[in-house]
């Protein structure tokens, strides 16, 4: 599984295989073995390449934050397709055009305006398949539709213009 995880602003793309609390991590050129365990007290045990520590671990509105060894993180890990979406694929906003670009290799399955729509922010604009999920791409902001430039079924390249909203 690729993830990415964000703590402090600094974000790391890592992959983890494994499973039943073991797990071998990969950040990197670093692999770390990992054993995982939920205590009965709610705490999370972690040996990490040997090393013992205890992590008290709470989800607060889709992020963590993570107490250990005396410090505390603030920790958000998502798939890293989603990360890629969220960062990259999304429009501009402000007064010029907003040009939404496919963040990475997919396949259109919907799109839902034509040139002339009005939309608001959070209107969805198509969706778009890749690596078997469906991501729905909407507007960032308000604007009239100028071009789409894909249509349903079309494959599409990281990069490239798929509608262009002023």
């Amino acid at each position: 599984m690729k993830l990415a995880v964000t703590i402090g602003g600094a974000t790391e793309m890592i992959e983890a295989a494994g499973g039943a609390g073991r797990f071998r991590v990969t950040i990197g050129e670093q692999v770390l073995d990992v054993d995982a365990r939920l205590t009965p007290q709610g705490i999370c045990s972690l040996v990490i390449d040997g090393a013992s520590y205890e992590a008290d671990v709470k989800d607060e509105d889709g992020a963590f934050v993570v107490d250990v060894g005396g410090e505390t993180y603030g920790i958000r890990v998502e798939e890293e397709t989603r990360h890629i979406i969220r960062t990259r694929g999304r429009a501009a906003t402000g007064r010029e055009s907003q040009v939404l670009k496919a963040p990475m290799p997919g396949k259109v399955t919907h799109v839902s305006v034509r040139p002339g729509d009005q939309v608001a922010a959070g209107d969805p604009l198509l969706v778009i398949e890749a690596m078997k999920m469906e991501n729905e791409f909407k507007a960032r902001a308000a604007g009239t539709v100028k071009e789409v430039r894909v249509s349903a079924g079309q494959a599409v390249n990281p990069g490239d213009v798929l509608v262009v909203l002023e």
